[in-house]
């Protein structure tokens, strides 16, 4: 449902509102709200659907969340494998709505996950990376895939509970270790396709993405095109310094081991030449079992790892369980900006934040 760029500047706080309508956009995670923010700096502002602090794994939605979806023009979101809950009320909520799934998109870089507690050495330079289409990351791009549903498919939407999503919390933080039988991948919304659905944090993905949400923006409100635009050429610019900060930030760290909490951060590594040994928990957050957290240890005891890294959706005690008699330094790497507010400068900050608790934890 497009809304009055007035309106929509009113709430920003922007003083000189353009006066077309601007299209009604929603997006799944804080970090691509963020990227979707930029882009619409000065004439609209983007709703999340997942709060920072929730799983894009498992997430039920709340009433106001549900009514977003449902009148949104444009829901950007990574796409199933990161979050395969939202894919049924993408179709229901939202079913008239443009969709641009970003993992998707043409150029985008996908790696694997990785197999195993200890991840196997190899050199991020020689891995060979999956890309959708070729592209140039600092190129404006045409959205070619974004799709318009049928409006046949729409379901409208009320506040009982039967259009919300099955909760799959796999971040709760009453988490035990599990024993290595009862280890499966019952009740877990993860969709294994050997893929990591992790794209944000390989920030040429998000130079990309920022090119391909301006063409799908324009696509709906040409009559904005030129700020869209704009917007997008000085957001990628503004990446592009900040990976060269970011290299300069880990350099003196490289080669320093550090333990992950779980396999999040395969493209953030790759991008710059910083590879962890290996992750307390499985490719999709489960809680691990007892085996795979005796094997970390013998990691972290035999490695001489600097660091384990926690997340603040993950319960804390699985980190202990891990370096507990050990000495090794504890830090914090956030992925989806769980302390950051919700914004424009997000993505930026999620970034420059993690690159910068590396480096502290790695150099004690």
């Amino acid at each position: 449902m497009y809304r009055s760029s007035l309106s929509a500047a009113l709430i920003a706080g922007i003083s000189s509102p353009l006066w077309a309508d601007v299209p009604a956009v929603a997006t799944d995670i804080a970090p691509v709200h963020a990227l979707v923010s930029q882009v619409m700096e000065g004439v609209g502002t983007p709703d999340l659907i997942v709060p920072p602090r929730s799983s894009p794994h498992g997430y039920a939605m709340r009433p106001s969340e549900a009514r977003a979806l449902n009148g949104a023009d444009l829901v950007v979101w990574v796409g199933p494998l990161l979050t395969p809950w939202l894919a049924d009320p993408l179709n229901s909520l939202a079913g008239s709505a443009s969709h641009l799934a970003l993992m998707e998109q043409p150029g985008t870089q996908v790696l694997p996950f990785r197999e195993g507690a200890m991840f196997e050495a190899h050199d991020h330079r020689d891995e060979e990376q999956e890309t959708h289409g070729d592209h140039d990351h600092a190129e404006q791009h045409d959205n070619s895939d974004v799709h318009k549903h049928d409006d046949s498919d729409v379901h409208k939407h009320d506040d009982s509970d039967e259009h919300k999503s099955k909760v799959h919390d796999d971040y709760g933080h009453d988490q035990d270790v599990l024993s290595d039988k009862a280890h499966d991948n019952g009740g877990h919304g993860h969709v294994d396709s050997g893929k990591d659905p992790h794209v944000w944090l390989d920030p040429r993905n998000g130079q990309l993405w920022l090119g391909q949400i301006a063409e799908a923006l324009i696509k709906l409100d040409p009559e904005n095109a030129a700020q869209y635009r704009e917007n997008a050429e000085a957001a990628q610019a503004a990446l592009a310094a900040l990976e060269d900060d970011i290299a300069e930030t880990l350099a003196p760290v490289k080669d320093r081991p550090f333990i992950v909490f779980h396999d999040a951060y395969h493209y953030f590594e790759a991008r710059f030449d910083i590879e962890a040994l290996g992750a307390i928990s499985e490719n999709d957050a489960r809680a691990p079992g007892a085996a795979r957290v005796a094997e970390l240890r013998g990691v972290v005891a035999d490695s001489g790892a600097k660091c384990v890294f926690a997340e603040p959706q993950f319960n804390p005690g699985l980190i202990a369980a891990v370096t507990e008699g050990q000495g090794t330094g504890t830090g914090t790497l956030d992925p989806l900006g769980a302390d950051l507010v919700p914004g424009a400068a997000l993505y930026a900050d999620l970034l420059r934040g993690m690159a910068q608790n590396m480096a502290d934890c790695l150099s004690d």
